[in-house]
C-alpha cells in the first residue's frame, strides 16, 4: 500500500503563486491532482506519466505546471496566475499503472487534500 503526503496548500491573494508538493512511500505509476471546491465534486486537474507525459484541464493550462521526481517518488503542482475559482482542497492521486487518465476512479492511492485559497 502506497501512501501519499502532501504539502505546500495555504492562503495567497489572486494573480499569485503556490507550489504543491506529494511524496509517495513508494514507486507509482502515473500521479495526479485534483482538486474539490464546497458543495462541488471531485475534479481533475493535471496528470503525469513516468516518462513525463502531462495532461491538463482546461481552465488550468498555462498556469499550472505538473511535475515529478521518480527519484524521488514526488510529484509537484507548481500553481502560478492563481484565481479565485482555483480555491479548493488539492489531493494528490496516484495510479499503479502507466497510463494517463482524468478519471478520479481509476487512481489507486489518494493523499489527505491541502486546502488552497485564493482571495481576491
Amino acid at each position: 500500500q502506497v501512501q501519499l503526503v502532501e504539502s505546500g496548500g495555504g492562503l495567497v491573494q489572486a494573480g499569485g503563486s503556490l507550489r504543491l508538493s506529494c511524496a509517495a512511500s513508494g514507486p507509482t505509476g502515473a500521479m495526479g491532482w485534483f482538486r474539490q471546491a464546497p458543495g462541488k465534486g471531485r475534479k481533475f486537474v493535471a496528470a503525469i506519466s513516468t516518462s513525463i507525459t502531462t495532461y491538463y484541464e482546461d481552465s488550468v493550462k498555462g498556469r499550472f505546471t505538473i511535475s515529478r521526481d521518480n527519484a524521488k517518488n514526488t510529484v509537484y503542482l507548481q500553481m502560478n496566475s492563481l484565481k479565485p475559482e482555483d480555491t479548493a482542497v488539492y489531493y494528490c492521486s496516484a495510479k499503479k499503472l502507466l497510463v494517463i487518465t482524468t478519471r478520479p476512479d481509476a487512481y489507486d492511492y489518494w493523499g489527505q487534500g491541502t486546502q488552497v485559497t485564493v482571495s481576491s
